[in-house]
């Protein structure tokens, strides 16, 4: 058994650090977003070097001109990136333009609409499931798709939807037979957010600093040919990619955040002079540390074991539950010990401790509450050694 990276992976987070350190983290002082998107003066320059370095479009297979990562390798790539606030934690494209994955579960003449002008950066696509009622509950939707010859009906509504604003499709997850609910009953559609119908009703303001989109649809004509996937199958793929992306982004976002604040509450610690000593020979001081980096060390071989496992087609529905609660809570706990080391300084804005904290808290929450996590993975766990009657 081999706890450690294989070279290729390790000298892949050693250019990807070198590539933050140098070129992202010395923009934090002009630009720590708030929802906006990077400009393009700093934007433009970062996706050059990046893609010298061949860090481009890096889940997209290699048949698409992509890189074809492995899971394990984006996590990877993932944290070390997150260590810089300049980064915005919703619609990054310093590494390309933003895919959604489900664009490649689309048939040929679709891939010609929708993935490939994606991949050349001339549309964008945002991915629309949350409803007011159904968050944690997708299966609860109620948004419906009712088939009329050769199209089909789209009524209902979506909430917390990221980039609908500045989107030209969205995929939207509706119901089409609610008999059979997430069983076979939940279709992928693609939308024209231009089609008669579409309604962009308001913004929702987070604390995060982004404001995400919630979007009508009265009466939407979407042609049957818009379809993503088999009819009925679109609950099952959305998850497939949110497993995935809650591994990388509620993972390994979060473990990069708590390193360089780990790093900084150290650092501070040794220059910061109290009542004539240093802060790093105070116990309590030194608990603090000890306490990250053993929290830090266990919810990241748990990551890697997490990404690993999925590269190798395994099922990894209750680990990626344990990764996203392990690495968020842990990470919220590092920031929040670093904040306390600092002081008042650690409140301001001149460090980036107040923005991960912001970040990090949205976290607990977005794809999958903690709790329902913890519902979901302990009822998975008993019903395997339920006994049987």
């Amino acid at each position: 058994m081999d706890f450690d990276l294989p070279e290729e992976l390790k000298m892949l987070r050693e250019t990807v650090r070198r590539f933050v350190e140098k070129e992202v983290i010395p923009l934090e002082r002009e630009f720590r977003p708030e929802g906006e998107e990077m400009p393009e003066r700093f934007l433009r320059p970062l996706q050059e070097k990046a893609r010298a370095l061949g860090l481009w479009l890096l889940e997209v297979p290699e048949e698409y001109g992509g890189a074809g990562l492995g899971l394990l390798a984006r996590c990877v790539i993932a944290e070390e990136l997150s260590r810089s606030v300049a980064v915005p934690y919703r619609g990054n494209e310093i590494f390309g333009p933003e895919v959604r994955p489900l664009l490649f579960y689309c048939n040929e003449e679709q891939k010609e609409r929708f993935l490939f002008p994606v991949l050349r950066g001339e549309k964008r696509v945002c991915f629309a499931q949350t409803e007011p009622d159904a968050g944690s509950d997708p299966a609860s939707m109620r948004t419906r798709a009712t088939q009329r010859g050769d199209y089909f009906a789209l009524d209902g509504r979506k909430r917390f939807i990221s980039g609908a604003g500045r989107s030209d499709f969205a995929q939207v997850m509706a119901v089409t037979d609610p008999q059979k609910g997430a069983r076979g009953g939940i279709t992928c559609f693609m939308v024209d957010m231009k089609s008669p119908g579409v309604l962009l009703e308001r913004q929702w303001p987070t604390m995060m600093g982004d404001a995400p989109w919630e979007i009508v649809f009265q009466d939407v004509h979407v042609p049957a040919a818009n379809v993503v996937g088999n009819l009925g199958e679109g609950f099952s793929l959305g998850q497939k990619w949110i497993t995935e992306g809650r591994i990388q982004g509620h993972g390994a976002r979060p473990l990069g955040m708590a390193q360089r604040s780990l790093d900084m509450m150290i650092d501070y610690a040794h220059n910061r002079v109290t009542f004539g000593r240093p802060l790093a020979e105070r116990q309590a001081i030194q608990f603090m540390v000890a306490d990250s980096a053993m929290e830090l060390h266990l919810a990241r071989l748990m990551l890697y074991e997490c990404a690993w496992r999925h590269d190798r087609g395994e099922d990894v529905r209750d680990l990626s539950y344990m990764v996203k609660i392990v690495s968020v809570e842990t990470a919220s706990r590092v920031v929040d010990r670093s904040i306390q080391v600092h002081g008042g300084i650690g409140l301001t804005k001149e460090l980036p401790l107040e923005w991960w904290y912001r970040q990090l808290r949205s976290l607990r929450i977005t794809e999958g509450a903690t709790e329902v996590l913890r519902w979901r993975l302990a009822r998975n766990l008993m019903t395997a050694r339920k006994p049987q009657v």
